[in-house]
């Protein structure tokens, strides 16, 4: 194993991860010499980036099993997001105001949602299976089945989540949806390049994911619309050009565009042996922990079986001690805890308290997102940190008790 000696360990791929430098290579050339752009039909610069793009988006759509006409590029995840859903119910043609999604969700679908139920929608937000149970954060496909109205109009359900890594059974919710005239849409951000996603398998009618999450550029997202009939009308959220048809205005981001495609071309080729070291290293840093501390509880879905989870991600409670003041204890790791920030004032993680934890266990956890460029050496480094800094914490804690 390398040795860590310097530097800041990084383990928090889960909110973003570093640009393969495979990637950077294929981009280089659309930022200098092949700089036209996509839409300029007149003369060979305009064409050389309108069949990068074409190519592009073409080993894109072969990824996710989709074709290249259901791609549709947008600045990151959250746009896509949001032409998704409100691209569906600002649509003129829509009939009904429910929607259906789950409370475990991504904010960039929980906002979008609660803005449109303030503008009349009704929201239901389900409750995935509690702490405690080996399916923790797992949805039941019968609850969607239980909560969809005549007037549900989207069901939102996201693959892969982002937190406590859970793995929903998007093609069962997905037949249900169906069998009642509603489009499901998924974000797939944490899944797409870390698991085996195909459209036509999981039966999505919309699914959103972005480069960034997958060792490839920022800035640069993806919306599949699933051509249909009949067929899905979005009402498109940004305008002026028609690009996209229709869709998504706005010049193409040739570079961003082709680091996506070697992106998702390098995550499957590399997909099957890295899921299993991924495994490894995740179950390296768990026994590291148990085996060193006591009070280390595991949140979300069991770590076997293994489509239960993505195989990069832990999420732990670690009792005794504040996930934040672990975190500023710890310099030389970059990861996560439990907790989302405001500027004014802490608010424990949303998706670990609709698991029903409560607010202390859920400010004393840690997200671990591990990712293509760990070792085992980071990994041992990091169990050797926490472990140091958590005794530390816990003795202090009980000296000022």
């Amino acid at each position: 194993m390398d040795d860590v000696t310097t530097g800041v360990v990084y383990l928090d791929n889960h909110a973003t991860t570093p640009v393969d430098p495979r990637v950077v290579e294929a981009m280089l050339p659309y930022f200098t010499r092949s700089y036209g752009n996509a839409g300029s039909v007149s003369h060979a610069f305009g064409w050389e980036a309108r069949d990068a793009v074409e190519a592009a988006t073409a080993t894109v759509a072969k990824a996710i099993g989709a074709k290249p006409k259901e791609i549709v590029f947008t600045s990151g995840a959250t746009e896509s997001n949001n032409l998704a859903l409100r691209g569906i119910v600002e649509s003129p043609r829509r009939k009904g105001k429910h929607l259906l999604s789950v409370a475990t969700e991504h904010r960039a679908i929980l906002d979008p949602l609660r803005r449109l139920e303030r503008h009349g929608c009704e929201l239901t937000l389900l409750i995935p299976a509690q702490a405690g149970k080996p399916e923790a954060g797992r949805l039941d496909p019968q609850q969607v089945a239980d909560a969809l109205r005549e007037d549900t109009v989207l069901v939102s359900v996201m693959l892969a989540n982002n937190e406590m890594g859970a793995i929903q059974p998007i093609a069962e919710i997905a037949a249900i949806c169906h069998q009642r005239g509603v489009p499901l849409h998924c974000d797939a951000t944490q899944a797409v390049g870390r698991i085996p996603v195909d459209v036509e398998t999981l039966g999505v009618d919309l699914m959103s994911f972005s480069g960034h999450k997958i060792y490839g550029p920022r800035g640069l997202g993806v919306l599949y619309v699933r051509r249909r009939v009949p067929p899905l009308r979005l009402e498109p959220q940004i305008t002026g050009g028609g690009q996209q048809h229709g869709l998504r205005s706005g010049t193409l981001n040739v570079p961003g565009i082709v680091g996506m495609a070697k992106a998702m071309q390098l995550c499957l080729e590399e997909m099957e042996q890295e899921s299993l070291r991924l495994a490894a290293l995740r179950e390296q840093l768990w026994k590291g922990l148990n085996d060193q501390l006591e009070g280390v509880t595991l949140n979300g879905p069991e770590l076997q079986p293994s489509g239960w989870r993505l195989p990069g991600n832990l999420n732990a409670a670690l009792s005794g001690v504040d996930g934040e003041a672990l975190m500023l204890s710890m310099g030389t790791l970059a990861l996560s805890s439990g907790s989302a920030c405001t500027a004014a004032e802490p608010e424990p993680s949303h998706v670990l308290r609709a698991l029903g934890l409560p607010d202390d266990v859920v400010r004393s956890s840690l997200r671990f997102g591990l990712g293509r460029f760990n070792t085992e050496a980071e990994i041992q480094y990091a169990v050797d940190t926490i472990v140091r800094s958590v005794t530390r914490l816990r003795k202090m804690s009980s000296l000022a008790n």
